[in-house]
């Protein structure tokens, strides 16, 4: 781990984003933004302050349960120190390097941030660009940065370089905390810029060092068309790593896999799958257009067109097309069709015939349905819960099961089938 300090700037309001939700918390494969620019720095750092502001509260709640490290948050004095300047402020970092990200940079990778581990007052982040329309211009020269000009102060001669500012940057900490009170903001914004250190080490002869780095990993996010944008790389990264670990993927831009989801063992992954939470695949095929959700599939295959729905672990078991489960515990199960399957435990042996329900919610509570072994469940029934079914049961189609089954037994509840005599001719009076 690098001996260096980081400052995540996630205190932005993101109003392009047009939403009440702050921008470091839009999501991208299923974790906000900011999510993914702690996970990188907690990789090289384990001095990690991310600075917030605009609805400061509902990020940290929001940020922590995905992180057991520990993690300094700070409220930046927006009202007398605005401006990325003014968002550094107050920070005491605890080692002589200090490399300050934005949180809206959700693709950056910790292999790259290392490659700021060059000698220099400050290493700041440098892109070459085809064209660097809307970006602050770096002027290099002799391997060192000599000038870093906002594109509206630009000469035509100075608009014409493509060497832009990526906007990551690596300080001396003492230089940061000696300057840091000297920034000024008499400008028209009246903001405390960072950029404006730049300016004091060129003018103070610090040695300025620019590094190279990648226009996909330093992708800032600005918009939702830019937040989609980035989900499309982060998506291909997820699906690149499984299918080099050994995955099957039929059409991979096809499938949906959000970060934190494991695939194991020899597993498929069909077409328009949704693999989404915490879910883990273990030697599992998943067919078309199934969404699994926070569940664990071990040796199974389900759909196409199945659902599992959160809470759910099945093991040697068969789902077929449009059947649910939510919190069910199935092993070596066969549920072939348009079945619901909730609050359940169902054990090796047991099939459940089409359109059975297991009737969880009585309008108030949720009950809890357990069947046993090598029960046939027929057709069109249903498990009023709280109910228990034993071993070796058989339950007739149609039935509606209210009371516990014992073992070895067959439950059988439907009314007897009447017939009315010519009634089709007397209801349409004809014949």
């Amino acid at each position: 781990m690098n001996k260096k300090s980081i400052i995540i700037l996630a205190a932005g309001q993101g109003t392009r984003m047009k939403s009440s939700l702050p921008k470091v918390l839009h999501k991208i494969s299923g974790k906000p933004m900011l999510y993914y620019s702690i996970k990188e720095a907690l990789k090289i750092s384990d001095d990690i302050t991310v600075v917030l502001y605009h609805q400061a509260q509902k990020i940290k709640e929001e940020i922590k349960q995905f992180f057991k490290e520990e993690i300094n948050f700070v409220i930046q004095d927006h009202k007398n120190y605005p401006g990325t300047g003014g968002a550094v402020m107050g920070i005491s970092p605890k080692y002589d390097k200090t490399l300050v990200l934005n949180a809206d940079m959700p693709l950056i990778q910790a292999n790259e941030l290392e490659k700021f581990d060059l000698e220099g007052t400050i290493v700041m982040s440098v892109l070459n660009l085809k064209s660097a329309q809307g970006y602050g211009r770096v002027i290099i020269e002799n391997e060192n940065v000599k000038r870093v000009v906002e594109q509206k102060d630009a000469t035509e001669e100075e608009l014409k370089i493509t060497t832009a500012n990526a906007g990551v940057y690596q300080f001396d900490t003492q230089f940061l905390l000696e300057n840091l009170p000297k920034l000024n903001n008499n400008n028209a914004q009246k903001e405390y810029y960072i950029t404006d250190l730049v300016e004091m080490a060129i003018t103070q002869k610090k040695v300025l060092k620019p590094i190279i780095v990648s226009e996909e990993n330093f992708k800032g996010v600005n918009s939702k068309v830019e937040l989609a944008d980035a989900e499309v790389i982060h998506q291909k990264r997820i699906k690149n790593q499984f299918l080099k670990e050994g995955v099957i993927l039929r059409l991979p831009d096809t499938i949906y896999i959000e970060e934190g989801v494991q695939i194991e063992g020899e597993s498929i992954i069909e077409n328009g799958v949704s693999l989404l939470g915490d879910t883990v695949i273990k030697n599992s095929h998943v067919k078309t257009n199934c969404v699994v959700e926070d569940s664990v599939l071990e040796d199974s295959d389900i759909g196409p067109m199945a659902r599992v729905r959160p809470g759910s672990n099945l093991k040697n078991t068969h789902l077929g097309n449009f059947v649910e489960t939510k919190k069910a515990i199935l092993t070596g199960v066969k549920a072939g069709h348009l079945s619901y399957l909730g609050d359940c435990s169902i054990d090796e042996g047991t099939n459940v015939g089409a359109g059975c329900i297991t009737c969880n919610y009585d309008g108030i509570n949720k009950h809890k349905t357990i069947i046993g072994k090598n029960v046939f469940i027929g057709s069109d029934c249903q498990m009023v819960a709280p109910v228990t079914i034993e071993d070796d049961v058989m339950i007739a189609a149609g039935t509606c099961v209210t009371k516990d089954i014992s073992k070895g037994n067959l439950a059988i509840n439907r009314a007897p089938m009447k017939f009315i005599k010519d009634f089709y001719y007397r209801f349409f009076g004809k014949k």
